[in-house]
């Protein structure tokens, strides 16, 4: 046992006397205190008689109860210990629905030791930071503060907030799903934030931006000469996030193929090296996303059905901006004054006129559209007020009734475009002064925004791959 990890009392709901005694045993050797009790009655009977257990594995099949339903009927246990659900294989959506119940995490029989002994360290170092984070004698508040560097106060986003604040202390894998440019990662970088993994590292992969053949190497590693090109030995991302969390956007563009794998992965908390033979543990959270509607891509046989509920425990959607009342003003300001810093210039409050006809337009490229609308502003003009020629909005594509509200086409102009057959001096000065690499970033963000969000769309607009766009925005977000 880790000598800085104290000695725990562990509670083992399990009627199979032989499992209780085989996990006591595991819990034990790790150097803490296991106490079994083989009913759910005895199970609450030994919570009265010593309250400061510091983890429970509880098994769903039990002589006097369903563990499901004595969950329910005692939400106190949820919301005081970490409980751990152990399961067998044809109970997986049992133990999926104790999660989202509010269990920590859940385990499939048969248990490896390392495996229980892994997620029980995990459950203690969540319920004493839990136990460190409440304050005693004074009665809870609601959070008001937004988690990570979410902008706006919308009745939408409250309610992703809410949610982020309920799953953050959870082990549950979370699946957010949105269109392009709604925030996605954003969301899984503030729930790793508000975690108990929020010292520990958030490793984010987009599945749609490597090569089908490389993928598996990114997840999990590779060993020197294990294929072409593997001329060292490399930690994929998997491990990496070892105590912290790992994200995989676009989740839905992974192969077949490696679903299996990752499959595996959720379910034994292990991993293999392409080209390796030993099997080493890992302790990492799973959020992932996509931009497609993931059922659909299960009933079309994209995606495996039990991948899918095994990632979906905790499902959260990111709303696209124009359901998201009142937030385009803040994100607007927000956005413009923060580029102006980077541009070390200084921007006036936008007009009452300017910030009204940008609340009309449907952006179809949602927050990152806006984001690059208010950069391009930014770097285009000196300030301290922006033109109305900063946002042409007569070309603009703006809002129906919300009832008539169709998706914008594809070819949508920007509201921030110019028309080069209107003015070509206008624009040459524009462009003043601005490197090679910053024209390219703006022609590709128009491409982007214009594409309704969508890379692909605009990689064959702009004649290159997708992968391209994939890797230098990349490279841009890193470098801001």
């Amino acid at each position: 046992m880790d000598k800085r990890m104290a000695r725990e009392k562990i509670l083992i709901v399990e009627d199979l006397a032989s499992l209780a005694m085989a996990y006591a045993a595991q819990i034990e050797k790790a150097g803490h205190q296991p106490f079994v009790a083989h009913s759910a009655a005895a199970a609450l009977a030994a919570l009265a008689e010593t309250p400061d257990f510091g983890a429970i594995l509880l098994d769903l099949q039990l002589p006097d109860a369903d563990g499901l339903e004595w969950l329910r009927a005692n939400p106190g246990i949820c919301e005081t210990y970490p409980v751990i659900v152990a399961t067998a294989d044809g109970s997986l959506s049992r133990a999926i629905e104790a999660m989202r119940i509010g269990a920590f995490d859940f385990l499939v029989k048969p248990i490896a030791g390392a495996r229980l002994l892994a997620v029980l360290a995990s459950a203690i170092e969540l319920g004493k930071s839990a136990s460190r984070a409440a304050p005693t004698g004074a009665p809870q508040k609601a959070k008001k503060a937004k988690p990570g560097t979410f902008i706006g106060n919308s009745p939408q986003m409250q309610e992703v907030y809410r949610q982020i604040e309920c799953v953050a202390s959870s082990r549950a894998t979370v699946f957010i799903t949105g269109e392009s440019g709604t925030g996605k990662e954003v969301c899984a970088e503030a729930i790793h934030g508000a975690s108990g993994r929020a010292g520990g590292p958030f490793i984010a992969l987009n599945c749609g931006a490597i090569p089908e053949n490389l993928l598996e190497s990114e997840i999990f590693g590779h060993l020197k000469g294990s294929f072409t090109g593997a001329v060292s030995d490399r930690v994929g991302a998997a491990q990496a996030a070892h105590k912290g969390t790992l994200f995989l956007d676009e989740i839905c563009e992974m192969p077949l193929p490696l679903q299996v794998k990752l499959l595996r992965f959720l379910q034994t908390g292990s991993i293999q090296r392409v080209g390796s033979n030993r099997i080493e543990e890992v302790d990492v959270r799973i959020v992932c996303a996509t931009n497609r509607d993931p059922e659909r891509e299960v009933a079309e046989g994209r995606f495996r059905e039990d991948l899918f509920y095994r990632l979906a425990v905790v499902p959260l959607h990111m709303p696209p901006l124009r359901e998201r009342v009142g937030d385009v003003r803040e994100l607007a300001e927000g956005f413009l004054q923060r580029f102006a810093r980077e541009e070390g210039k200084t921007f006036n409050p936008l007009a009452a006129a300017q910030l009204a006809a940008l609340e009309q337009y449907r952006w179809p490229g949602n927050v990152r559209e806006l984001q690059n609308v208010m950069r391009r502003a930014a770097v285009l003009h000196m300030g301290p007020d922006l033109p109305a020629s900063a946002f042409p909005l007569s070309s603009q594509v703006t809002a129906p009734p919300a009832a008539a509200q169709q998706p914008a086409p594809v070819g949508a102009r920007s509201p921030v475009e110019v028309d080069p057959a209107t003015d070509v001096l206008a624009v040459v000065n524009a462009v003043k002064g601005l490197t090679l690499d910053e024209l390219e970033r703006i022609a590709i963000e128009a491409a982007i925004d214009n594409a309704g969000g969508s890379l692909p769309s605009a990689a064959k607009a702009l004649g290159v791959s997708p992968s391209t766009l994939y890797r230098k925005r990349e490279r841009w977000m890193a470098a801001s």
